[in-house]
This record gives C-alpha cells, structure tokens and sequence, in this order.
C-alpha cells in the first residue's frame, strides 16, 4: 500500500496540537484519545481519523501527489507513538507526572518535527531497522509505479 506522503504530515500537525494540549492540560482524555488515533492508524493509515480528514478535505483541493511513500513505515511510526502515550498514560495514571510530561513532550517533538520539517523520526527508525536486516525498502516512490 502507497500513501500521499502530505497525509501523515498533516496528521502529524493535527497530532502536535492534540499533543500540546495534552500537554498544557495534563488531560488523561486527550491522551487517550490520541492513543486511539495512533492505534487506529497504526492498524491501517488508510483508516486513521487523521487521514480521513486529510482524504476528504484537503486532499480534493491539491494537485495529485508527485510521488507516494509506502505505508509501513507510517505504520510502524505509529506504533511508536501509540508506545510513548501508553507511558504517558500510565505515568498519568500513576502519579508519576515527570513521566507522563517527558513522554507526552517526546511523541510532541516527534509530531512536530514531521508536520514542521516532513521528518518523520518513526519513519527513519523503520527504515534504518530494515537496512540493518539486509531489507531495504525506499522511503518514497514517484508516482506512477508500484
């Protein structure tokens, strides 16, 4: 499966102000419910609400992507996330308030650095964890092959 590489960016967008918010507030809800974001995504990026969004509403308004990146690495980026808010949660949880800041400030960075910079730090991880295996898979493809 090939994805629109502006879908996750803009998903990391919306992410970095859920995630600033979460933040800010210290709100067991809105980490949660990103938690249900990154594990929906994480399931299938076509799926996950962010995108939908992306699909449906600014998608129509752009030209057609120039090239598509697959949708593993997006996948495993998400796992990653959902990984650092189920800490967060759990420091939230448990009284542990450096915990939860320092993982919900860690996802924030790395929502922010993808939606800011389209560096996406899970992304990279995936990749550099298949070049280390001998498996090589390319970060995007131009539009028109598989």
């Amino acid at each position: 499966m090939l994805l629109d590489p502006r879908a996750p960016r803009f998903a990391a967008a919306v992410t970095t102000v859920v995630l600033a918010v979460a933040l800010i507030t210290g709100s067991v809800p809105v980490l949660a419910a990103q938690a249900v974001v990154f594990a929906v995504t994480a399931a299938n990026p076509r799926f996950g609400p962010y995108g939908l969004l992306y699909r449906y509403l600014v998608a129509p308004r752009l030209a057609p992507p120039s090239e598509r990146e697959p949708a593993a690495p997006v996948r495993f980026a998400q796992l990653v996330g959902l990984v650092f808010l189920l800490v967060a949660l759990t420091g939230r949880l448990a009284d542990l308030p450096v915990l939860a800041v320092a993982a919900t400030g860690a996802a924030l960075a790395a929502a922010f650095l993808n939606a800011a910079f389209d560096y996406c730090l899970g992304c990279q991880g995936y990749l550099l964890l298949r070049r280390l295996t001998g498996r090589p898979v390319p970060a995007r493809v131009p539009t028109g092959t598989s």
